[in-house]
């Protein structure tokens, strides 16, 4: 059986969720093999074997994780060269895709962004699902060339576990002198705010130009929810909400179990990156608004005054 490689995604030997969607992505094409860059292996041993990595490649080489993304990239078409994997599978962050792109060229292979499905092809290969064209229209994709290398999108496959014992193998890969040129010179750990990180949030509540620049009802009800915050274009040019937790085509794609959009009129550009949501709930004053095209759930209505009492309801239901 053919490995198939995926790169873990974690922070400091804390792996995060889309590191499991991955690897059960994985087993459907064929055997699991974690690739694990950077430090804190130890934390990460049991989590990667519990969600099915058969073999985890080790690289814990401070010419790889002090500089940005090119040596992640030679990295993998190190392993590419070596393994001749089924797939290389990746998270579809901005990291992620630059990796993913990075790795396309060098290895000379197809690539696929944002798939929200991975599946074994009818003839062999890989078959992908993404939305395209700002989510206009959902395509099947299959790779013809190299080793396909896909970047998937966070919540759009669900986990399974598949406990087993991982075989470790530490790897050291010479590095070009062109992948060393732009060197981490400083880190500093983003202040905790207590909710969950936006792409990777089973439920998102976001604010728009509705909201005039208060947040509150937007954050007590995503608190009430425990839920991660967002905000379109137009609240993040205005400068009500940090550009990070701008969700949209040219912000982040999230595609949680639930998506709410508060005040939010529903433009293409926000809609591209959040219409892959499972349930959609919009919050509008303007019956007429282009966002209630695209909901499960509608409710014509000012924000300020739904937000608070749909707070106070999940509260009560949570007492």
């Amino acid at each position: 059986m053919a490995e198939v490689l995926v790169l873990v995604d974690h922070v400091d030997g804390t792996v995060r969720k889309t590191t499991a969607e991955l690897l059960t992505a994985a087993a459907r094409l064929g055997e699991p093999s974690a690739v694990f860059i950077g430090t804190g292996f130890e934390s990460a041993r049991d989590t990667l074997a519990q969600y099915g990595a058969a073999k985890v490649y080790r690289i814990d080489d401070p010419a790889v994780t002090d500089h940005l993304v090119a040596p992640t990239a030679e990295v993998l078409a190190h392993l590419v060269d070596q393994t001749s994997p089924a797939a290389v599978l990746l998270p579809s962050s901005a990291e992620g895709k630059e990796i993913a792109g990075r790795l396309a060229i060098k290895t000379e292979s197809g690539l696929v962004t944002d798939a929200t499905d991975v599946q074994p092809g009818d003839g062999g290969g890989v078959r992908t699902v993404q939305s395209v064209f700002a989510g206009n229209y959902t395509v099947t994709t299959a790779v013809t060339k190299g080793s396909p290398i896909v970047t998937v999108k966070p919540n759009s496959i669900p986990v399974q576990e598949a406990p087993g014992e991982a075989t470790e193998e530490t790897i050291t890969v010479p590095l070009s002198e062109q992948a060393t040129t732009a060197r981490i010179t400083d880190r500093k750990e983003k202040a905790a705010s207590g909710r969950p990180q936006l792409t990777e949030a089973a439920i998102v509540v976001s604010g728009g130009r509705g909201t005039g620049g208060d947040f509150g009802p937007v954050e007590q009800f995503a608190d009430s929810l425990g839920a991660a915050v967002g905000a379109s274009r137009a609240a993040v040019d205005a400068g009500w909400y940090p550009h990070a937790s701008q969700v949209g085509q040219t912000g982040v794609s999230v595609s949680p179990q639930l998506y709410v959009a508060a005040g939010i009129s529903g433009a293409i550009q926000h809609r591209a990156g959040m219409q892959t949501s499972k349930t959609i709930v919009a919050v509008n004053k303007d019956a007429e608004a282009p966002i209630f095209e695209l909901v499960d759930f509608g409710v014509v209505g000012d924000l300020f005054q739904v937000l608070p009492q749909a707070t106070t309801e999940v509260q009560a239901r949570k007492g």
